[in-house]
């Protein structure tokens, strides 16, 4: 490690969001290019730094910063340097020259212990000595809570967000009750504040951990897909986590209850454990779907009427449930339409659409992710939206935060009937967001596949509001005739009953390749993937997808990528590249956003690069391709579906991943033209004939799955899934 001393002459780049800071720092007669976090550095101030000289492929000689000390400047020259950089608002190099001039050395003391003789240098107020003032102790305030905060490993752009919660109280808040931070502030979890607290000198069987400990074992299990957890396995789990007896953690469970922090409710089976914010998402979500439930008398025969005429322009035959589907959503304020593939689900839209279009309705369309919506577009002629955009999202970057909407009880959608489709995509927080958007009086039609994997979110919504046998349901279970020509199709009903599907490869769109060894099968994949998919079904080598059961493993998502990224985008001399947790990103890589963030701006660029569309929000499962990565700026822009480009900061690539393998789970609501399905033996919780389904139904024009046979009749045989613990179903029931 190096030392050097200097002062910073001027900032050339920084990110407000993080606080990554390029800036060049004059040290005696030369003027280095520093590099690092470095948030609350200005220009003007006199730093003490410590790290090491790198050479930076396109920048030259650079300056690590690994830790660095804020000096007081010592001399006259540095004070007035200082003064006259901009780092304190309202004092410009005149002003600095003048203060210095009449105080000299004793600026500063005069600055922080005497403001009000400021007043004596000619063109300074008494305000202005004030505000002065002001700035230099909340710089000092600043920078003091920065370096505490740095002792407990926090990083800088956390340590702003602790500073902005807490200001000067933050101190007694790490030493009393860190834990406090984990419900505060985004970002910081209990592991975090465990550590802190660890740090700190907090005992293991403090309360506030013990408290803390079991409201972060319900939030783990909401990423689960959980609501709520059996009390039984809820002492279980947090006992792990905390290393306390399960008295400790019962005594709390029941303080937290009577806080209201936490719900008991009590079933045949066990005592449910949900946290608040769980049960009332539930509660509410039940209440309103019952409000929106409302019966119309109609005269069946003029739906019917109308629909015989729809039959005879679209030139189309519905069957007996598609007509019943119509019938259904004229005289019913909520219904729910099922099936699975090649069931007539986009024809009964689509009847669905021409009636009401015929009965001066104002219709709006939308579906979980941008892929369905843009596929329910294409399939119905009519412009749908994601349930995202249809809400007009915004709201912080953080997951936890699940977005704000413009759409909402105070601002409702305006609209007559609304299509949702995918709803076996849908969680219990987009569902309640959308039903809060919608008026009583308005139509609300959900359609999905309940066969289909649950949300990635917590909640089992379709499912549940289907088991309450409480709305009108309809059953579309006919195959027709175009689909039976599909072996994609015919096998996908196969395996959902369980039934043997046939692999002899006579198939023009249904193969299995029968290997065993991990490594042949990834070279078949890579071959598949390259030469012969894209030109079977004609189709760009970026829309084949390879999926998988699993993240890890030989067969794993993680290991997949790294292949395939070597022989489907191979490094080259032209191709920029940055290397991020033990992988790296390259100009034209196929990736995928992991997380929802609401905040982040998009824009679709016209002929010239010019934007003629900006919006925000990228969400969990988005898929794009890298177009740039800027090296200087520090910057990677994504173009995703629908033409939108997205600036990532480096700071910000733990939102994204490779996407030429993606899991199953992460497939859903997409069609591919073409899938590739590598198969061997798994856990068996994983393993099941509702992922397999789920995998099959993804393909368009063909399915190619590739390895071991067994495994393939073992996953259809299996049909035990993990159980999410969800009860909208009894909340719906409870009115």
């Amino acid at each position: 490690m190096e030392r050097i001393q200097g002062y910073v002459d001027h900032i050339i780049y920084r990110n407000s969001e993080n606080g990554y800071t390029v800036l060049a720092l004059i040290c005696g007669e030369e003027e280095i290019t520093c590099v690092g976090n470095l948030h609350y550095i200005g220009e003007g101030e006199a730093i003490e730094a410590e790290g090491q000289y790198k050479e930076h492929s396109t920048y030259g000689r650079q300056f690590q910063i690994t830790s660095y000390e804020i000096k007081a400047p010592e001399d006259v020259l540095s004070i007035e340097r200082y003064l006259g950089s901009g780092a304190i608002r309202g004092i410009g190099v005149a002003l600095a020259a003048r203060i210095v001039k009449k105080f000299k050395a004793d600026t500063f003391r005069i600055i922080e212990e005497e403001p009000e003789r400021l007043v004596e240098v000619k063109g300074i107020s008494e305000r202005k000595a004030r505000e002065i003032a002001e700035q230099v102790e909340e710089k000092r305030d600043m920078r003091k809570a920065m370096i505490f905060l740095q002792q407990y490993g926090i990083s800088n752009s956390m340590s702003v967000k602790i500073y902005n919660a807490y200001g000067p109280e933050l101190y007694q808040v790490i030493k009393e009750n860190p834990y406090r931070m984990a419900d505060d502030i985004n970002g910081i979890g209990f592991r975090m504040a465990d550590e802190i607290a660890g740090r700190v000198g907090i005992h293991t069987d403090s309360d506030f951990r013990i408290r803390s400990g079991i409201l972060y074992t319900l939030q783990q299990a909401s990423g689960e897909g959980h609501m709520y957890l059996p009390k039984e396995l809820l002492l279980e789990r947090a006992v792990m986590l905390l290393g306390v007896s399960p008295e400790s953690v019962e005594k709390h469970i029941m303080d937290l209850a009577v806080e209201r922090k936490l719900i008991i409710k009590e079933t045949e089976e066990c005592l449910c454990i949900y946290s608040t914010t769980a049960y009332y998402l539930e509660l509410n979500t039940a209440k309103m779907l019952h409000d929106l439930n409302i019966f119309s008398e109609i005269s069946e025969t003029a739906v019917l009427e109308k629909v015989a005429g729809i039959e005879r322009e679209r030139e189309t035959r519905l069957d007996g449930m598609q007509k019943k589907a119509v019938v259904e959503a004229a005289g019913h304020g909520l219904l729910v339409i099922t099936g699975g593939p090649g069931t007539g689900k986009t024809t009964t839209i689509n009847a669905l659409i021409d009636y009401f279009e015929s009965e001066g309705l104002e219709l709006r369309l939308a579906a979980p992710t941008g892929r369905a919506a843009k596929r329910m577009t294409e399939a119905t002629g009519f412009e749908a939206q994601t349930i995202h955009r249809l809400l007009e999202v915004s709201g912080g970057p953080d997951e936890e935060s699940h977005g704000q909407f413009g759409r909402n009880a105070e601002h409702p959608l305006e609209a007559d009937v609304i299509i949702i489709d995918e709803m076996s995509m849908v969680d219990i927080y987009l569902i309640h967001a959308l039903l809060m958007a919608i008026p009583v009086g308005t139509r609300l039609i959900m359609v999905g596949d309940v066969n289909q994997l649950p949300s990635v979110g917590p909640g089992s919504v379709l499912k549940d509001i289907i088991d309450s046998g409480k709305f009108p349901i309809v059953r579309l279970t006919k195959i027709f005739r175009q689909a039976t020509e599909s072996d994609i199709i015919v096998n996908a009903h196969r395996i959902n009953k369980g039934e043997h599907v046939t692999l002899d490869n006579k198939s023009r769109d249904f193969f299995f390749l029968k290997r065993q060894d991990a490594n042949v099968i990834i070279s078949i994949v890579i071959t598949l993937v390259q030469q012969k998919m894209p030109k079977y079904v004609h189709a760009s080598q970026n829309e084949i997808q390879v999926l998988t059961p699993m993240r890890k493993g030989l067969l794993g998502v993680e290991r997949l990528n790294k292949i395939l990224q070597e022989y489907l985008n191979p490094p080259s001399s032209d191709k920029k590249e940055k290397e991020y947790g033990g992988g790296r990103f390259r100009e034209g890589d196929k990736v995928m956003q992991t997380k929802n963030n609401y905040q982040i701006a998009w824009e679709i660029r016209g002929k010239y690069g010019i934007a003629v569309e900006k919006g925000t929000g990228i969400f969990n499962g988005d898929m794009g391709i890298v177009r740039e990565i800027n090296t200087y700026a520090e910057l990677m822009t994504i173009e995703f579906d629908e033409g939108r480009f997205v600036e990532y900061s480096f700071q910000q690539l733990d939102e994204l991943e490779l996407a030429y393998a993606v899991t199953i789970h992460k497939s859903q609501g997409s069609e591919y033209p073409a899938v590739v399905i590598p198969i061997l033996p798994g856990p068996r919780l994983l393993m099941n004939r509702n992922l397999l389904y789920t995998a099959v139904t993804r393909a368009k024009s063909c399915v190619t799955l590739v390895g071991d046979e067994n495994t393939f009749y073992q996953m259809i045989d299996n049909t035990f899934e993990q159980r999410r613990y969800t009860s909208l179903r009894e909340r719906i029931l409870d009115f």
